[in-house]
């Protein structure tokens, strides 16, 4: 516990001035962040970062996560960013052909999502800064309000296991409550800043919300379950890694756009 306590305030410590100052100071974060991530799916499935495929993997993350105003570059050649991680793929997929074996298809599956699954959620997150301070501070309140709430309720009421196979403490209970906990906690802050939207709608989104940031969590236990693992990385000591700490917003950041809350 005291390491996790540590951890937590030195983390705090790093990260906030960064979500503070926005900008490029945040987008360059969130960058590296999204790198890490990926270099920790990698390692989980047994790739090399310092491979063909390890580094083909990272340079569609960045394609993905960086924004588009800083790839208008590409005009100057004739290409799109959809082009460029076309030619990512095509390359990957080669190289199963070439590798005798050692990279084959479902390799080659893994790396195109991780960098989509990885990509676009951090990207969001750049994008959610450059909205406001306050919607950030919104999109951390919705997930650490679902966990929190999940976890105490699911502790003292939780009876009914939610996905055993995957997460067995999780329990149906404790998922209805971490949505409750929620729409109270995250519902008052989008309220009492005056963060414009309808508060109703707010509402009946911030139950989709909780519902695929608790799903996002559990999307990574399963990733972590298939491959025995027992934390994505070892980057943040007594929480484990960067996936770890941001598997819910990374399901929650889109969200919160393709909903239409920012």
């Amino acid at each position: 516990m005291k390491t996790r306590i540590i951890t937590a305030i030195v983390a705090l410590i790093i990260f906030i001035p960064f979500v503070v100052v926005g900008g490029l100071p945040f987008e360059l974060i969130s960058i590296l962040l999204a790198s890490i991530a990926v270099y920790e799916i990698l390692t989980m499935t047994k790739q090399s970062l310092f491979s063909v495929n390890g580094i083909v993997t990272m340079l569609l993350t960045w394609l993905v996560v960086v924004p588009e105003n800083y790839l208008t570059w590409l005009d100057h050649f004739g290409l799109s960013v959809i082009e460029l991680i076309f030619i990512g793929i095509a390359i990957l997929l080669s190289y199963t052909v070439f590798s005798k074996n050692k990279f084959h298809f479902d390799q080659a599956g893994i790396a195109v999502l991780s960098s989509f699954y990885v990509g676009i959620g951090f990207h969001y997150l750049a994008l959610t800064r450059d909205a406001g301070l306050y919607y950030v501070l919104f999109a951390l309140l919705i997930v650490w309000s679902t966990d929190t709430g999940a976890y105490f309720i699911g502790r003292q009421f939780g009876k009914h296991k939610l996905a055993p196979h995957v997460s067995p403490n999780k329990t149906v209970e404790g998922f209805i409550g971490g949505i409750v906990s929620a729409l109270i906690i995250a519902g008052g802050f989008f309220y009492f800043m005056d963060l414009s939207g309808n508060i109703g709608l707010v509402l009946l989104a911030l139950i989709v919300l909780s519902i695929f940031g608790q799903l996002g969590d559990l999307v990574e236990s399963a990733l972590k379950r298939f491959y025995d693992v027992k934390d994505s990385g070892k980057i943040l000591p007594g929480h484990g890694g960067i996936l770890d700490r941001f598997d819910s917003l990374l399901f929650v950041l889109p969200l919160l756009h393709i909903l239409q809350i920012i």
